[in-house]
């Protein structure tokens, strides 16, 4: 089975693309980082840097003719979609549009798409459910929602087999930064410098997170399962921001100041997704919880502070009570 994965030098596309290969499977990826960013696996990775809104794409199809194709590429972050609306319907638009034309026209047997909980808003009722009204607060969000409309599209007019899944806030350890890494690696990275914790907000908002090896597990599911569905992709529980910081403390064993900022354009208040479907159709559950997740990024953030001697506060920190996953 070869499967093309684009953004998969990405945080969620590295570990992805590392299950696949411990299935067995034959990978080619397709990213435009750049080449100090690229991860690095064996050489039965095919490597392309490209960008999926270029000519260069239907080469790469043509030549390596994928049996499926993970479409994780995007612009993922919601502030920068405020800021550059066009860029984001470029990529997140125009780039899977180019990336179905592909896919119909070298006969992939299916596509997977990788979107997103901010389609839906701020819903009604919870936990949010797949037929939940779709209702974004950001360009961002309401760039998914077009592709994955584009999809369905493509779908029927072309029996193009797919699977959307709809993440939410996907967590995990990041070995490479982009100042638009998530809540909690953030808030990470602050408290190991011995900064303030910032909060856009009063920290109430509550927030899904499920880890980047669980995503990466219910993409590699999607190749073989939940044929022309929409499936969230959830621990099935919210927790609010000043929880996360009362884990955190407990995991630490000090205590952590906190900053409270505006909230920003596009913040979703509450975040609950229902995972019942993934259950059902994947066979996929959450295999880490939130604790283990938190442990895993702390002890890793740790680890490269020392290695690299930044600032760090081993006189705080309890290390007998991380653990790795």
């Amino acid at each position: 089975m070869k499967v093309l994965v684009t953004g998969g030098a990405g945080f969620i596309g590295r570990c992805t693309v590392n299950q696949l290969l411990e299935r067995g499977c034959q990978v080619v990826v397709v990213d435009q980082r750049r080449e100090q960013d690229e991860p690095v696996w064996d050489k039965s990775v095919t490597c392309y840097k490209t960008d999926i809104r270029a000519e260069e794409l239907e080469r790469i199809f043509a030549e390596e003719r994928p049996d499926y194709c993970l479409h994780l590429a995007a612009q993922v972050s919601v502030a920068q979609s405020f800021e550059n609306p066009d860029r984001d319907a470029e990529t997140n638009i125009l780039g899977t549009i180019n990336v179905l034309r592909m896919c119909v026209r070298y006969h992939v047997k299916k596509i997977i798409f990788a979107s997103s909980a901010a389609v839906y808003g701020n819903p009604v009722s919870y936990p949010i459910v797949e037929k939940s009204e779709l209702d974004p607060q950001s360009f961002y969000g309401m760039s998914k929602w077009v592709a994955e409309s584009y999809i369905q599209s493509f779908s029927d007019q072309y029996n193009l087999d797919y699977t959307i899944l709809r993440y939410a806030n996907v967590y995990g350890i990041r070995e490479r930064r982009t100042g638009e890494d998530g809540v909690l690696t953030a808030f990470i990275e602050r408290m190991a410098g011995g900064l303030p914790m910032v909060i856009y907000g009063d920290g109430c908002q509550t927030r899904d997170f499920v880890y980047v090896r669980d995503v990466a597990a219910a993409n590699v599911l999607a190749l073989e399962a939940g044929s022309r569905q929409i499936i969230n992709i959830s621990s099935g529980s919210g927790i609010s921001l000043l929880e996360i910081g009362n884990i955190l403390q407990d995991i630490c064993g000090h205590s952590i100041s906190l900053q409270f900022m505006p909230q920003r354009p596009g913040d979703i208040d509450r975040s609950v997704l229902s995972n019942d479907r993934a259950r059902e159709l994947l066979g996929w559950s959450p295999s880490y919880s939130l604790a283990e997740g938190l442990r895993a990024m702390i002890g890793y953030e740790y680890m490269m502070r020392k290695t690299r001697g930044l600032v760090h506060i081993p006189d705080r920190l309890d290390y007998s009570r991380i653990t790795a996953i």
